[in-house]
């Protein structure tokens, strides 16, 4: 039976144990995972603990249940940049490649917007921390994004409010002052019109199509840790996905 780490529910610690599985690549789209009674045994828990398990697989996108079937590893679609940039923070303690640099254009305590407060968990018109960054290479603006953090964070990491960059990357940064680790991520992606200001620090042509992702990262306990809005301009994004076909 695996171990069950008395830090967490048991039912979080089946879910991650699986998708570490997935993430590492042992577990492959199309793969089916345990069923809830194969769980219940290999891991000595009760059939609604197990179920609990997949269905926090669920809600992070990870796997899908067909009925009549079991449940399978989804084809994983990812903000791949996101991803990129905290597994090179990881590695290296540096967040950007040579020749790509960000510029803070501010930080500070602000009310969250209706949207960041929901994602957040955060009451209506509560203050949350923000950072808003346009990041650069040689050939111009790469992307312009802002990260909130709930209130707790920002007690708790006083660098968020200072416009100087966070060479370790933002999210290394808090999970090292508040001891929470980000665990996993959900976006939600859209494309629509540029704002004249997100025209403007992009420096594209009023009117100009961008691609919208927000991200939400959740810590080991599946509470929202960070929320962040990302513009890309075109030319700067693309969707890469392999499924099977037939």
């Amino acid at each position: 039976m695996p171990k069950i780490e008395e830090t967490q529910p048991k039912y979080l610690q089946i879910a991650h144990h699986i998708r570490d599985q997935i993430l590492r690549g042992d577990l492959r789209p199309g793969d089916e995972v345990p069923s809830e009674r194969q769980l219940a045994a290999d891991w000595g828990v009760s059939r609604p603990t197990a179920a609990r398990s997949l269905e926090a697989l669920r809600h992070q996108g990870l796997v899908e249940k067909r009925q009549g079937s079991g449940t399978y590893v989804r084809g994983l679609a990812v903000n791949r940049r996101a991803r990129e940039l905290y597994g090179r923070a990881k590695q290296t303690g540096k967040i950007y490649t040579p020749g790509e640099y960000a510029v803070i254009t501010s930080a500070g305590w602000l009310e969250a917007p209706g949207y960041v407060a929901e994602s957040l968990n955060l009451a209506a018109g509560a203050c949350a921390v923000h950072r808003r960054r346009v990041t650069k290479n040689e050939s111009g603006p790469i992307t312009l994004s802002t990260s909130w953090f709930g209130r707790d964070v920002g007690e708790r990491a006083p660098k968020l409010l200072d416009p100087d960059r966070i060479q370790e990357g933002t999210l290394m940064y808090v999970e090292t002052m508040t001891g929470r680790q980000g665990s996993y991520a959900e976006d939600r992606m859209c494309a629509r019109l540029a704002t004249d200001d997100e025209a403007a620090d992009l420096e594209l042509e009023p009117g100009s199509a961008v691609l919208i992702v927000h991200h939400v990262v959740y810590d080991l306990q599946d509470r929202p840790l960070e929320f962040a809005e990302a513009t890309y301009p075109p030319g700067r994004w693309a969707f890469e996905q392999g499924y099977p076909i037939g």
